[in-house]
């Protein structure tokens, strides 16, 4: 499969625009078949304001996968450059290929007053903590979020009616769950999944009560 040409990064941060209240970037991170994929897929179809930020990849693109829109497709070397340069807020290698978010693409989102929505797994999820935790603007936009089903019993049912993995996959996948549940307490919300329109409708009150907050609302003048 042919690789698609990247096309240019987001590479200068601009200055921040003034706003009523502060964008919000907001972390959702769950174990596999958690349902944070379809529950990010849901937010931002409810809130026109959000985005998603581009993640780049070494992988080829798939058919009909768009440069700039689905991913930032980049060499492995490439990649690698912006490794050592410091650019990813958090990088992972799965099954081969490079994963990672740049730090332009999410603050430069936010200083357009985009809420900007992150989809990572626990690992980047405490990444991305422990840089917010050095920088002031990633510090106070960012709200994190575990989505899990109430019970391994349940995550199991889940995996099997995918009808993708074996038995032994399932089971794997259940154990490295078990160890990515343990975390949930490293985030600033606990959501036990329900049904889908409940998830969602929770996760929409969460995000309006970060909107209220008075540490990121602009001074009303009287």
């Amino acid at each position: 499969m042919m690789r698609v040409q990247a096309r240019e990064l987001p590479t200068q941060i601009q200055p921040k625009a003034m706003a009523t209240t502060c964008p919000l970037l907001i972390l959702i991170s769950a174990p596999s078949g958690g349902g944070k994929t379809t529950l990010c897929q849901q937010l931002l179809a409810a809130r026109p304001g959000m985005s998603r930020a581009v993640t780049c990849t070494t992988r080829a693109a798939r058919e009909g996968e768009r440069d700039g829109v689905d991913y930032y497709f980049l060499t492995a070397e490439s990649f690698l450059k912006r490794v050592h340069s410091g650019n990813f807020l958090e990088h992972a290698t799965v099954y081969g290929n490079s994963y990672g978010t740049l730090k332009s693409e999410v603050l430069g989102r936010m200083r357009q007053g985009q809420d900007v929505l992150l989809n990572v797994d626990v690992q980047g999820a405490a990444t991305i903590r422990e840089k917010a935790q050095q920088d002031q603007e990633l510090g106070r936009a960012l709200i994190s979020v575990f989505l899990t089903p109430p019970s391994l019993g349940v995550l199991e049912e889940r995996l099997r009616k995918r009808g993708t993995d074996k038995r032994a996959v399932i089971q794997k996948r259940l154990g490295v769950a078990r160890q990515e549940i343990a975390q949930w307490k490293h985030f600033d919300y606990l959501l036990l999944s329900e049904s889908i329109s409940e998830d969602l409708r929770r996760m929409l009150a969460i995000v309006e009560a970060e909107k209220m907050r008075s540490s990121r609302l602009q001074a009303p003048e009287f």
